[in-house]
């Protein structure tokens, strides 16, 4: 069975399942160049199909991760009769207001691809947070061995709802609870990043970075007039947010909500460290009071977790840390770009409840490009570059030799983490690598941490209370004997946010790991996201072209190919 996943809306995206296996999943940002692009996701759906050599033709189902009728989808499948999406009575009246008013109709023009529907390709809606729940159930290694457990979802609101409850259990999807967004921690968190000046939706990992810089004692209290308050599993002081509003830039939707401004002032009375280290600390706080008294409910130590504030690798460590997990799952693409394969994974399950559950062990899912591809990109640029025989050996040279390398290997990575197919890596070695690469090559907040790749042989050596991590979802405290060698992934609280890289998982990732702890010692690279801030993942070897002229970087490995810049 094939089941196209289409999300549109914040982080629009597509994905492909077949027989149960996720098998390709990109946002459309990649292909549009804007971050956290809105739009329809033509070029995503278009991979999706591509990747697995199918037309519309061999598409059992399309999910749709939205409980109300997608009108967009009438664009992008020339939907006629029954099946066409009917907008709800708001949409309609303004629709007739416009016909009054002579305005012009939303059409897109003849250039604009549309995949034609074949007659028996069912369209199914989702609801939000169960397609985010299914994102995480349906991955989890607890369901491939058929263990009960507690899913739990969170963002800033989805189909009306911000907070899931569900048990999962032999291949199923209960709900237990939901609250509206009365009860958003999701949109309390934004708002607290909208204050300190960064956007709504995709600023929120800076409000995380920068939390361990402050001292929530210094302000504690002051932010819980803007938040809800949950006590025991349930939402016992619901919060009034007020108008929730919206900006299009450029293709990207952000949110925003007048309380921001209150507590932009807050800000300027008690420093930017310290408010976001409250709000930090609230966020954890209230969602312990909603997950731990579920587990204790639902008599289990199995978490798994969806949604765009899972994102927060530092609440996942204390979720972790508790002691209060045994099996402890967070979807590494949790957020709305994640929508379009939970969508999918659900339609799939439920017409086949009884099929297996395989968790999955990576996420590269994205567009990969041959050696001639590539070659043939380079040489329209004229550009000098040689072809080595094991490009792992020599760039681990390099990074050995203090360099900033760009590693483009691969299909790309699904989600917003680089693990090691588009990636930018260097040295751990001096604690100012991090304030080079922040400077020089990412043009961002010279706070803001980065993440370590390190063999999975080696996690016990780097990690406190370790455990397989292989999707950069969750922090954990560095073991002290390691924090003076590996200083530039040291965050200010001691902690590391790494991927732990299996060999037969990445295997020439871990091959680059393997050659660089021969020449250093330590098995464990700097590695962020081969992009500069406020641009999406490269994708295209063009991209990555162009990307490594445009800052510091020294070197550039495109598959078997290297370039050098000369010094």
């Amino acid at each position: 069975m094939k089941v196209l996943g289409i999300h549109i809306g914040h982080d629009s995206s597509a994905a492909l399942v077949v027989d149960g296996r996720i098998v390709a999943d990109v946002a459309e940002e990649r292909f549009t160049r804007i971050k956290h692009y809105s739009g329809l996701p033509l070029r995503a759906v278009e991979y999706c199909l591509q990747s697995q050599n199918l037309t519309m033709a061999d598409i059992d189902a399309v999910a749709i991760p939205a409980a109300g009728a997608m009108p967009d989808l009438n664009f992008l499948f020339d939907l006629q009769g029954a099946k066409r999406e009917r907008p709800g009575k708001q949409k309609q009246a303004v629709e007739l207001l416009r016909e009054f008013l002579n305005r012009p109709e939303v059409k897109p023009p003849l250039y604009v691809k549309n995949f034609p529907l074949a007659p028996r390709t069912e369209i199914v809606h989702v609801e939000h947070h169960l397609a985010h729940a299914a994102s995480a159930y349906y991955t989890s290694p607890a369901s491939a061995a058929r263990e009960k457990q507690l899913i739990v979802t969170i963002d800033g609101i989805g189909d009306g709802v911000s907070v899931g409850i569900w048990r999962g259990e032999n291949g199923k999807i209960t709900k237990l609870q939901s609250f509206s967004g009365a009860g958003s921690l999701g949109w309390f968190y934004s708002n607290v990043t909208e204050g300190l000046g960064w956007w709504h939706g995709d600023g929120e990992g800076k409000t995380m970075g920068l939390a361990p810089y402050g001292d929530p004692a210094k302000c504690q209290g002051v932010l819980d007039k803007f938040t809800p308050k949950y006590a025991q599993g349930d939402l016992v002081a619901p919060h009034d947010f007020g108008r929730q509003c919206y900006w299009n830039e450029a293709g990207a939707i952000q949110w925003h909500f007048d309380e921001s401004y209150a507590i932009r002032d807050l800000i300027a009375k008690h420093g930017r460290e310290n408010i976001a280290a409250e709000g930090q600390r609230v966020l954890e706080e209230q969602a312990k009071q909603i997950i731990f008294p579920w587990l204790e409910r639902e008599g289990t130590r199995n978490l798994s977790a969806a949604g765009g504030v899972m994102l927060n690798v530092k609440l996942n460590q204390r979720l972790w840390e508790s002691g209060r997990i045994a099996r402890h799952h967070t979807y590494p693409n949790p957020g709305d770009s994640g929508l379009a394969a939970g969508a999918a994974l659900h339609v799939y399950f439920s017409a086949n409840p009884s099929a297996p559950i395989q968790p999955i062990e990576d996420l590269y899912w994205g567009p990969e490009y041959s050696n001639q591809e590539i070659e043939d990109a380079l040489k329209m640029r004229r550009l000098e570059y040689r072809r080595v025989d094991n490009v792992a050996e020599l760039v681990a040279g390099k990074l050995a030799e203090g360099k900033i390398c760009a590693w483009f290997q691969g299909r790309m990575e699904s989600g917003p983490r680089a693990l090691g197919a588009r990636s930018i890596l260097m040295s751990t070695a001096k604690p100012e690598n991090k304030d080079i690469i922040n400077a020089r090559v990412k043009f961002r907040e010279g706070f803001r941490p980065f993440c370590p790749s390190l063999m999975w042989e080696r996690r016990e050596e780097y990690l406190e209370n370790a455990r397989d991590e292989f999707f950069m979802i969750t922090s954990f405290t560095c073991q002290p004997a390691k924090r003076s060698r590996v200083p530039a992934v040291v965050h200010a609280d001691a902690t590391l946010r790494p991927q732990t890289v299996k060999r037969e998982f990445a295997p020439r990732f871990w091959q680059l790991l393997s050659a660089f702890e021969k020449l250093t010692g330590e098995g464990l690279l700097l590695n962020t996201s081969f992009n500069i801030m406020g641009e999406p993942i490269v994708n295209h070897p063009r991209e990555a072209i162009r990307c490594f002229h445009d800052n510091g970087l020294d070197v550039l490995a495109l598959g078997d190919f290297v370039l050098e810049k000369k010094v």
